[in-house]
């Protein structure tokens, strides 16, 4: 279990920072991944949802540093969080032509991040009933 915490630490970590990116520099992280910030409105949105909401996740995802048992539990929700990003991205890929660099960085974090975290997972559920 100690493994799964740094790991979710260190993905809790990564979402902190991009959130604290994306409030403070909404232009130019907008920008990276193909964004056009309306005045107003476009800025609110993003500024709320890719700040806010990725700074949220982060803290979310340090919590088992806290508290031990919410590991499993944000364990799964890291599978299902990234998992449907990564299905979600897979179907963009098809329905969508024109990616940047970043969205195929992000795809390739998404992928692990899923992985990983399905990985341990699997590890812990199989250690915990072997036990």
């Amino acid at each position: 279990m100690f493994a799964a915490r740094i790991f979710l630490a260190i993905v809790g970590a990564a979402y902190l920072f991009l959130g604290i990116w994306c409030a403070a520099a909404p232009a130019q992280t907008s920008k990276s991944v193909g964004f056009n910030l309306e005045p107003g409105s476009g800025e609110s949105e993003f500024f709320t949802v890719y700040g806010g909401l990725e700074f949220a996740w982060g803290l979310i995802f340090l919590m088992p540093l806290v508290m031990t048992d919410a590991t499993r539990p944000l364990l799964i929700a890291c599978v299902l969080i990234h998992g449907m990003a990564v299905i979600f991205r897979a179907i963009s890929f098809f329905l969508f032509t024109g990616m940047g660099t970043t969205t195929y960085a992000l795809a390739g974090v998404e992928w692990t991040i899923f992985l990983a975290s399905a990985a341990i997972l699997a590890y812990i559920s199989t250690s915990a009933t072997t036990d």
